[in-house]
């Protein structure tokens, strides 16, 4: 068995959970969340408590069992809890503020920036300097957090732009500290 895949999901209070055409769908106080199960894998959920199965005994149903266990368990948490990223924005006259469905930055660009904003994503800008963006499904929270940074990546030498408040940053020295 695998390690992972053994293990039970653990339900909260006030999350639903249903399994129908291969399809696992948590649903709770922060939202819904949908999961297409792997093949050969099935889910028992009974008690407050969801198990992962698995059909056979080969290396790849092994690899999945463990990985649709984790997915699962991602999407029970999202649900209950919800997940976020924290980016923060460094740079003179950098900033952002959020109009309607839509991230209006400033990056030191001509032109000002603008991100639409995803149904099942939430932003919020505090201080016009650091963005949270969360919500229910961790990939999605994780994809569009990528998506901001990658507007305008930290500079390796100055440390401008849009980074995770929890990324550390190593800075090149430049020309003039080459000699």
């Amino acid at each position: 068995m695998s390690r992972i895949g053994k293990q039970p999901i653990p339900l909260p209070s006030g999350v639903k959970v249903r399994v129908a055409d291969g399809v696992f769908t948590a649903e709770g106080p922060k939202g819904k969340v949908s999961q297409r199960l792997a093949a050969g894998t099935g889910v028992e959920a009974n008690d407050n408590v969801v198990q992962v199965t698995r059909q056979s005994d080969e290396r790849e149903a092994r690899a999945r069992h463990g990985l649709m266990r984790a997915l699962l368990a991602n999407a029970v948490a999202g649900v209950s809890k919800g997940f976020s990223k924290t980016l923060d924005i460094v740079g003179v006259g950098f900033r952002a503020e959020v109009k309607g469905r839509e991230l209006h930055m400033a990056l030191g660009y001509s032109h000002p920036v603008v991100f639409s904003i995803p149904t099942g994503v939430d932003v919020a800008v505090e201080k016009n300097t650091r963005m949270t963006v969360s919500g229910a499904d961790r990939q999605q929270v994780g994809q569009v957090a990528a998506e901001i940074r990658n507007l305008r990546p930290p500079d390796p030498y100055k440390g401008k732009g849009v980074r995770y408040s929890d990324e550390r940053l190593r800075l090149k020295v430049g020309k003039a500290g080459s000699k």
